[in-house]
């Protein structure tokens, strides 16, 4: 249960830092906007996320006590999610226009590529943090 604690903090942090990244609020965004390219990137980074965190929680050092697991999770899974931003950060400055606000522009109902690219990032990074962890 409490990992289960730890790892939801991780997912809102997460959330945060993506916010922080895409222009306006993002829960306004995809739930009041209905924004497709914002969903698709929350979607993947939560998925992203929940990878670093079963890893984290695999290789947290709970053998130590539940206190050292606990925290070693929390630890690598807010790294995971530091890691995940400055690569969407880096990314966006290599790509034309405000990444954020590319991935954002929605046409004719259906997300911009970007969006789909920078949800891969997140995937990728996900599962490279989470390998880097295990």
């Amino acid at each position: 249960m409490l990992y289960g604690v730890v790892g939801l903090v991780v997912m809102a942090v997460g959330f945060i830092a993506l916010d922080l990244v895409t222009p306006g609020k993002l829960y306004h965004v995809v739930w009041t906007d209905r924004n497709r390219g914002a969903a698709v990137l929350l979607g993947s980074q939560s998925v992203a996320v929940g990878l670093v965190i079963m890893k984290a929680i695999e290789a947290s050092e709970s053998e130590q006590g539940l206190g050292h697991g606990l925290l070693s999770t929390l630890l690598y899974g807010l790294a995971g999610v530091l890691v995940m931003t400055v690569v969407g950060i880096v990314i966006g400055v290599f790509t034309p226009g405000r990444m954020g606000a590319v991935v954002l522009d929605d046409q004719d109902g259906r997300p911009h590529p970007a969006a789909w690219v920078q949800a891969g990032m997140y995937l990728g990074t996900g599962f490279m943090v989470g390998a880097a962890i295990s």
